[in-house]
């Protein structure tokens, strides 16, 4: 369970899609007590599907992850933004600690596999679409058919429906907002993570 102070919480939705848009690099964790699955995958987004959304991934056929997902589908996708130290010497307002500003997803769900070439083949395109974009020499998936058919057959797709959401968005809103301030000023002057951080900041408002 998400340890979760109300001062941190994200409820709204399109808030939540968005932030899965944007930082789509997943962990998926299939839970056990003693050995759980885990895998470091993109995860495509499909907001028409399901009353919250539905993820969409693949897994190579020899990662053994999906004969778990087969045998106990729920599952949970954990999605990391952007995250940086903050130092207490940027605060005004003494005595304070040092902490780290960060935000996260937490994405509850249950898996169906896709095994048929003509899902794999449609799940793939999707994730090529999405992640080609536009370049301006982007790769398109115009492949000989039996190099295709065969590594399709080595990937095993699937779709989690989800069924909980839960965003925690820590940036020093537990701060007076001189020193909010003085935080963002600070990151924004810092390495790409850090400048990251310090937008996010803006962009809400914190």
């Amino acid at each position: 369970m998400l340890y979760l102070p109300e001062l941190f919480a994200e409820r709204d939705t399109a808030a939540l899609h968005a932030f899965l848009d944007e930082n789509a690099f997943a962990t998926l964790i299939s839970p056990d007590p003693l050995d759980p699955h885990i895998t470091h995958l993109p995860l495509l987004l499909d907001r028409e599907r399901g009353a919250c959304g539905t993820l969409l991934g693949h897994v190579a056929r020899a990662n053994p992850h999906w004969r778990r997902l087969e045998e106990q589908p729920a599952v949970l996708a954990v999605f990391q933004g952007p995250h940086a130290y903050v130092s207490p010497s940027w605060y005004a307002v003494h005595p304070s600690v040092p902490t780290w500003n960060y935000a996260a997803v937490h994405v509850h769900g249950n898996a169906r596999l896709m095994h048929g070439p003509d899902d794999l083949e449609t799940l793939v395109r999707r994730l090529v679409e999405r992640y080609e974009g536009a370049r301006p020499q982007r790769w398109r998936m115009e492949l000989p058919a039996d190099y295709q058919a065969g590594m399709l057959r080595g990937i095993v797709g699937f779709a989690i429906e989800i069924t909980a959401i839960t965003g925690k968005f820590k940036l020093s809103q537990n701060r007076p907002a001189g020193d909010r301030e003085r935080v963002i000023t600070a990151l924004a002057s810092g390495s790409p993570a850090e400048q990251d951080v310090a937008e996010l900041m803006r962009r809400r408002g914190q």
